[in-house]
């Protein structure tokens, strides 16, 4: 018995010590509207040296992209910092430092670059255990960012949805899960899922999405999640392509 119980507290700890943390960190995404013409001009920016000197003051680059229909010149990308008031010492170290100071004044010779900016702040949702940035195929892969706005009250079970069921389905039909996000609402607001899956082509995740659907698996498990009322009241794609610095490609 003494041996059994020994044995056993052993593969617990060796269980534990292989257990990935939940990722802690506080996330920001942030959307920038260019003026017309000046996309260019602010891909040339980070790519030179916005990035970098983000990385200087303490902001880590996860991922860049441009959305695949892009009429409005959007840049999307997201940001990780330790927590959220290291955010802001980040941003504010950041907007004073005299390299960006230049860097910006000498690319907007020209004109101004950005009309608009959106940030949508964000912590983990605890249904990955880290952002999955590896790329196995070697090629750069199409990314889908999903936000799902749930009903009142109902986000504790799209959660458990994707816990139990969705995540698992997505890689038996070749989506790959790459980060999982709650937002960060103001007013008390419930969060919107967010989330980021890759496919190998339009094609691929056209295909995709129709053999998920079409799943008996899913539709058990859908049916049986919503017993109770519906979960999601709206659901915004949109589709992205990386640029060549992206780490997430």
């Amino acid at each position: 018995m003494k041996t059994f119980l020994t044995c056993a507290l052993f593969f617990l700890a060796c269980c534990g010590s292989f257990a990935q943390k939940a990722d802690s960190r506080y996330f920001e995404m942030r959307i920038y509207y260019c003026f017309p013409g000046r996309l260019d001009a602010l891909i040339d920016r980070f790519q030179s040296n916005t990035t970098r000197i983000f990385e200087k003051h303490g902001m880590e680059n996860i991922g860049y992209w441009l959305p695949v229909t892009n009429d409005k010149n959007a840049l999307y990308y997201i940001l990780a910092y330790p927590g959220k008031e290291a955010r802001e010492k980040s941003w504010s170290g950041f907007m004073v430092d005299p390299e960006w100071k230049e860097v910006a004044s000498k690319s907007e010779t020209s004109g101004k670059i950005v009309e608009s900016v959106v940030s949508v702040f964000m912590k983990g949702a605890d249904l990955l255990p880290m952002i999955n940035g590896a790329n196995s195929s070697g090629q750069d892969r199409l990314f889908e960012l999903r936000t799902y706005t749930c009903l009142p009250g109902r986000f504790p079970n799209i959660v458990t949805r994707f816990k139990d069921h969705t995540i698992k389905l997505f890689e038996q039909h070749q989506m790959e899960n790459i980060a999982y996000f709650k937002s960060e609402e103001a007013d008390g607001i419930q969060p919107k899922l967010v989330y980021i899956v890759a496919h190998q082509s339009q094609e691929a995740a056209t295909k995709s999405w129709a053999d998920f659907r079409n799943d008996p698996v899913w539709i058990t498990a859908r049916d049986a999640s919503e017993k109770d009322g519906k979960i999601v009241e709206k659901v915004e794609s949109v589709f992205l392509k990386p640029l060549g610095f992206s780490k997430i490609k």
